[in-house]
């Protein structure tokens, strides 16, 4: 096993610049004509990814709030940039949503959710700690709020009449009279961690690549402090498919050399969105293009005997029917297509 990275510099390890985030406070406040209100954290939650973050408008600001609907303001081009977007919650739509209304430089997001209950999901969500690359770091500023809190803001009659016209299929985006201001901070700490790669050479050159890869990290602190074991120590997920793949390269490796190069990667951060492989596919020391397959390991062997094999990826590679002679002649059940799918990201 020889160095993988394509760096002298750095012969195993790839690093993966990344950023650490944890709301401390935040505060979302509604005006409408003189009358002002701050509302209160079982009505809104507001989050950001820096230390600090505040924005203000409304009449006499310069910035206005865009009532944005069910959309993402694209129709507006660059007339989003500086806004402060309003959108009703469309499950299954709104991160894809919200993202493009910052990509047009809205100054902030606030997203309309229908209950409290609904709330009390975000901020549960939004509370815990985040990890990104340092790489995709946006200065984003986004508020959330129930359907009630903003109704008495705005006037409910009006309201109703705005998401009402927000689901004709000609509907645009308006700017509507009311003023809004967020303030939001966060704890922030940036760090490096590593990606490491190593590579058993290939005997043809240009034959293609294949990869193995595996991640390392794991969750750490996942129980109250209070509990005498409060970490989760990692042993399946994922020690169990490091060594499956380090027991893999092994035996490769002893058996004489192979025609393609295998890379040997151990990712770091996936338990924060796959970060590390993230990262590796944005640097990665060979053409991407020139990886025939890849096999990732990740908690093996913890289902019980004969269990049905799940295909995640299925008719989105050549090697579909490698797979399903293998199992056939395996005597391996195929398990539920559906779910397997839900893993593909």
């Amino acid at each position: 096993l020889v160095s993988g990275t394509n760096d002298p510099g750095s012969y195993w390890r790839m690093p993966v610049d990344l950023v650490s985030t944890r709301p401390l406070t935040g505060s979302l406040t509604l005006t409408q004509g003189r009358s002002s209100v701050i509302v209160p954290e079982t009505d809104a939650a507001v989050f950001t990814p820096r230390r600090r973050a505040l924005a203000a408008s409304g009449p006499g600001t310069g910035v206005p709030v865009v009532f944005v609907g069910y959309g993402d303001g694209s129709v507006l081009g660059d007339a989003m940039a500086g806004a402060v977007a309003v959108m009703l919650a469309d499950p299954g739509r709104d991160r894809a949503r919200r993202e493009a209304l910052f990509a047009q430089r809205a100054t902030a997001v606030v997203t309309v959710l229908p209950d409290a209950g609904a709330l009390t999901r975000v901020r549960m969500a939004g509370s815990r700690e985040r990890l990104q690359l340092a790489s995709e770091d946006q200065d984003t500023l986004s508020a959330y709020v129930t359907d009630a809190a903003l109704a008495e803001a705005v006037g409910a009659h009006r309201w109703e009449s705005y998401k009402a016209d927000a689901q004709a299929p000609d509907f645009a985006p308006l700017e509507i009279n009311l003023a809004i201001t967020l303030q939001a901070s966060a704890e922030r700490r940036e760090f490096t961690s590593s990606n490491l790669v190593g590579r058993i050479p290939g005997s043809a050159p240009g034959a293609g690549a294949i990869l193995l890869l595996a991640h390392w990290d794991h969750l750490g602190e996942c129980r109250p402090p209070e509990e005498i074991d409060h970490f989760c120590n990692g042993a399946a997920d994922n020690a169990s498919g490091l060594a499956a793949m380090l027991e893999l390269s092994r035996r490769l490796k002893a058996g004489g050399p192979l025609g393609r190069d295998i890379y040997v990667l151990a990712t770091t951060a996936e338990e924060g969105g796959l970060l590390g492989a993230r990262a590796f596919a944005k640097a990665a020391p060979l053409p991407l293009g020139s990886i025939i397959a890849a096999f990732n390991f990740d908690m093996v062997a913890i289902a019980p005997e004969a269990s049905p094999v799940g295909f995640i990826g299925r008719g989105q590679t050549p090697l579909d029917q490698v797979i399903l002679d293998y199992l056939a002649r395996s005597g391996r059940e195929l398990g539920e297509q559906d779910l397997a799918d839900s893993f593909v990201q």
